[in-house]
């Protein structure tokens, strides 16, 4: 291969990439993101690329969630918060369960692109450039707010280093203590009209956590227990946004795309000899390739091989979106093609992005039931096939949204429109995501025996 520079995905294909008016403009913002301080850094990523390989080898459970698209709009301390504490939720679910560390990253701090399937869209005759994220332009429906505003990269890093800041004071400042975490657990099964299941589970973290203070182990003298470590992640999609936070490691001489602890390439833009692959093989972070059920295996194999050349455990998360009753189909190959070539890399399943569906009165949304049932097929397929399944990927809120229909609570398609407040993708509400945590639990105990 040719020598990587943070700058050489210029010279190849690209897909997904707003057309600027103001050439200037978009210069002079790139310089500026250029000059600002990294929002992560070097040392974190590789403990994350450590803990995916304990992830790989089946040590360990990655757990990835978050919002589908930030947004400048509903950008707030109270949105922060609840988020963080569902994933923490849902990790002392899994933990429990697994009997194993979980592994948890965020869809945080710098998911503000989002892929589209047209460049454009039509309303009432009118002809205007697609939304495609707050990092780019505005959902308003007009020729001045979809036309792409360069200065939007520097308001969305603010906004990641606020959202950052906050992260790293819930994550080290108590609110993770693992028994105020399992007291929010109980509310949920309380109130849940499958309280009675989920008491059960409950209960038994609440024993062992019971006979861990009666031993003498607790949050004043076990660090472990009030504190926890929580990586963010985003699709690398606007690559001028990411080239500009790419930073040379002092130590080590290796560069790091600064944005985000993990980086992953969509469906749509892991073609091998494409600006997104060839900007992610020189940044030594860990990388995370979606994959649907177009993926060719030999496609996927030189994929790896260009990402991933020294077959390193902890550096690749292949991340399953197929579809409930295409997974079966279609993934089996990719794991026996992995298999027989050795590659070593982390399985994860994004059971949301190939279950969405257009309710009757118009919303997007995704069923519960499909979500879950991905998931399952997901984690009997490996076991069939004697891998590892290694973690989970949702889009999902804190919030009380209605915008995927099912689960405990029975949204119906009739109450999609109550709170339906996304501005890409119906994302779980924290009810649906905890559901599925305890629901996960079963299956994740299942494959560990």
């Amino acid at each position: 291969m040719k020598p990587w520079t943070p700058s050489s995905w210029r010279s190849h294909p690209i897909r997904q990439i707003p057309q600027y008016p103001n050439a200037d403009a978009l210069h002079q913002a790139e310089q500026q993101l250029a000059a600002l301080p990294p929002l992560v850094f070097a040392g974190e990523a590789r403990e994350l690329r450590r803990q995916f390989q304990l992830v790989t080898e089946g040590k360990a459970f990655l757990l990835q969630g978050g919002d589908c698209a930030e947004s400048f709009a509903e950008f707030s301390a109270n949105n922060i918060r609840d988020t963080f504490k569902i994933m923490l939720q849902m990790a002392v679910v899994l933990t429990f369960a697994g009997s194993c560390p979980v592994v948890k990253v965020a869809r945080m701090a710098g998911q503000f692109a989002k892929p589209r399937s047209a460049d454009t869209e039509t309303i009432n005759g009118i002809e205007l450039p697609s939304y495609r994220g707050d990092i780019i332009n505005n959902i308003d429906f007009t020729a001045e707010s979809r036309t792409p505003d360069p200065e939007r990269m520097v308001k969305a890093y603010n906004q990641a280093a606020a959202t950052l800041n906050l992260l790293r004071a819930f994550a080290q400042g108590g609110m993770a203590d693992l028994h105020k975490v399992h007291q929010w657990n109980l509310d949920f099964v309380e109130k849940s009209p499958l309280g009675e299941r989920y008491q059960s589970l409950a209960t038994r973290i609440d024993e062992a956590l019971t006979f861990m203070e009666a031993c003498g182990i607790h949050a004043s003298n076990t660090p472990q227990l009030k504190e926890t470590a929580l990586y963010t992640s985003h699709e690398a999609l606007l690559l001028p946004y990411e080239e500009a936070l790419t930073r040379q490691d002092s130590l080590t001489g290796q560069w790091y795309d600064c944005s985000a602890h993990m980086l992953w390439i969509g469906d749509r833009t892991r073609q091998p000899d494409g600006a997104h692959v060839e900007f992610l093989r020189g940044v030594h972070n860990p990388i995370g390739i979606k994959a649907g059920p177009t993926t060719d295996p030999d496609e996927l194999l030189h994929l790896i091989d260009i990402l991933n050349p020294d077959n390193d455990p902890g550096r690749l998360n292949i991340i399953v979106r197929m579809g409930a009753g295409k997974v079966e189909e279609h993934m089996p190959a990719l794991i026996r093609a992995i298999q027989r070539e050795g590659r070593k890399v982390l399985w994860s399943s994004d059971p949301m992005h190939g279950n969405t569906i257009k309710a009757s009165s118009g919303y997007k949304t995704r069923s519960v039931a499909q979500v879950l049932s991905e998931v399952k097929s997901f984690f009997q397929i490996h076991k069939a096939e004697g891998s590892y399944a290694g973690g989970v990927h949702f889009e999902m809120t804190g919030k009380n949204v209605t915008e995927c229909i099912g689960g405990a609570y029975q949204i119906t398609e009739e109450q999609l429109g109550d709170r339906y407040h996304t501005y890409c993708d119906p994302r779980l509400n924290a009810d649906q995501v905890l559901e599925l945590a305890f629901l996960i639990a079963d299956t994740l105990k299942d494959a560990r025996r």
